[in-house]
């Protein structure tokens, strides 16, 4: 059985993916506003992967036996200078998600509660990708410009993203 400890970050952490969808659904609405629809189709994706995996943590929750709770959170920033800092804060933000989840697995494994231990390896590995993504696309945003050709085709090739759940 997990504690009520385990339960609430693990409900915290539905907040935090939630939260993550609509911060990159503000990142979409800079880059749509900047006409780079390939970056806002990007971030579209990314809210939809992350609103994925809160749905992935209520699910848990409701197979353990215990009652998932839904709560707000403040508001997003919407308010960005540049691509650049979009990603730099993009990164920020999944490294962010990561020490959350990976404080989550140190209370389950000082617990033995293995259901929650194995549930997130899947997040471990997800977190490793997604910093990478992140970190990628913006030391390629810092090696082009962001008012050059090459700005235009990564907006070209992230256009071609879509969410695979």
């Amino acid at each position: 059985m997990a504690s009520q400890k385990l339960i609430e970050k693990l409900n915290e952490q539905i907040k935090h993916e939630f939260f993550s969808a609509h911060y990159y659904l503000a990142m979409a609405a800079f880059c749509s506003d900047k006409s780079l629809d390939g970056f806002a189709n990007f971030f579209i994706a990314q809210a939809e992967e992350e609103r994925f995996h809160a749905m992935k943590f209520f699910n848990f929750l409701t197979e353990i036996g215990e009652k998932p709770v839904i709560t707000g959170f403040d508001n997003p920033k919407t308010d960005f200078s540049s691509l650049e800092e979009v990603f730099q804060l993009s990164l920020e933000h999944e490294q962010l998600v990561t020490s959350l989840i990976n404080n989550i697995l140190e209370i389950a494994q000082e617990e033995n509660h293995h259901p929650t231990v194995s549930f997130l390896k899947w997040f471990i590995d997800e977190q490793v990708e997604e910093e990478d993504t992140m970190s990628t696309l913006l030391d390629k945003i810092k090696l082009v410009g962001e008012n050059s050709p090459g700005t235009l085709f990564l907006d070209g090739e992230l256009a071609k993203r879509k969410f695979s759940g």
